[in-house]
């Protein structure tokens, strides 16, 4: 509008040269506020870059938060369901020139509410859809985005060259080495890498079947094989690995007293935005592990509230689950808890 109205003035004053100087004078003055103007109101948008994190930490939070789906490991062509995380590294810091409030901001804002309007990546938007939207805990998306800004982080096999074949030649991963510490794991540690390993493998399958075939698909495909892929887990880790629930869809997944205690603690933290931490008990020769399932808006699709589901979904629920419970959620509550037990080392 103001650029309009600057056309005006000036074709107003065509008819008079000295005149016509002046109000190009006004109208370069009031171009030049307006573009200052803009550059600030952008500039005064900012994310705090000296947030306080141990690498090591940052690095486990993006592992635990992210590589469900933005899988370090993943095969270029098969099984894939999200781009890796190194993908939105290289395009929002190496090829865009982001730089770390910029990044931060924009990958913080895009978790909080993806849309397509808001992705950079639109090849990958096309090919797997917009992320389902999740709540991270207070600070856990800066941290993430400032490691990834300021560290190097792991890379499939394949990635360099395929991201080198779509034009960026000379690329290389920006960022310092991170060297991590060699150490014994914990036992927490021991049971988030079994819960998931577990979730990956669930979630890979549970989300592709999605991606592929649709909501009604996914749900025989859980029906069928999620326990089976769960007892495979167990077998590799010789543990026994559950996921249970107060308001469970398979009535194996009912949880008992125990784990109905530890859920509702769970569901005060999420609801509260705090970073959930594992609960580990010792029970004689065994640890007892037990760390939330949070919903996310594609576990709406089939967990949401009845009004929100979709009829055909609702119907193909009722013949597999006669009895089911697991519906009325919103986002971000907690659905169930891993229940693990393994040895003590």
């Amino acid at each position: 509008m103001l650029h309009c109205n600057v056309f005006i003035i000036i074709k107003l004053a065509t008819s008079n040269t000295i005149l016509m100087k002046y109000f190009i004078l006004i109208a370069a003055s009031i171009l030049l506020f307006s573009c200052n103007a803009n550059k600030k109101a952008y500039e005064t948008i900012t994310i705090d870059t000296a947030i306080s994190y141990e690498p090591a930490e940052a690095k486990a939070l993006m592992e635990k938060h992210c590589y469900l789906c933005h899988s370090a490991t993943s095969d270029e062509v098969a099984g894939r369901i999200a781009p890796p995380m190194i993908a939105i590294k290289a395009r929002y810091i190496d090829m865009e020139g982001y730089n770390k409030s910029e990044f931060t901001q924009a990958l913080t804002e895009f978790v909080s509410n993806p849309t397509s309007e808001k992705a950079l990546m639109h090849g990958a938007v096309r090919k797997f859809g917009v992320m389902p939207k999740q709540v991270f805990p207070e600070g856990v998306a800066e941290k993430i985005a400032a490691f990834m800004y300021d560290y190097k982080i792991d890379e499939p096999k394949w990635f360099k060259a395929h991201w080198q074949g779509h034009g960026n030649e000379n690329w290389t991963q920006s960022g310092k080495e991170f060297a991590a510490i060699e150490q014994q794991k914990t036992v927490e540690e021991i049971g988030l890498e079994y819960a998931l390993a577990t979730k990956e493998l669930l979630g890979k399958n549970l989300m592709g079947t999605i991606q592929s075939k649709g909501t009604i698909e996914a749900l025989v495909f859980c029906n069928v094989e999620a326990m089976p892929l769960t007892q495979s887990m167990s077998s590799k880790y010789n543990a026994t690995i559950k996921r249970v629930s107060d308001k469970n869809r398979n009535p194996n997944n009912k949880a008992n007293a125990e784990e109905l205690m530890y859920l509702e603690k769970f569901k005060q933290d999420v609801a509260a935005k705090i970073d959930p931490k594992p609960v580990v008990i010792e029970k004689g020769d065994k640890m007892q592990f037990y760390y939330p399932i949070p919903t996310n808006s594609m576990c709406l699709q089939c967990h949401g509230k009845p009004e929100n589901i979709k009829p055909e979904v609702a119907m193909k629920i009722k013949s597999l689950y006669p009895n089911d419970l697991a519906t009325g959620y919103s986002e971000n509550e907690v659905r169930g808890i891993w229940s693990i037990s393994f040895d003590k080392e």
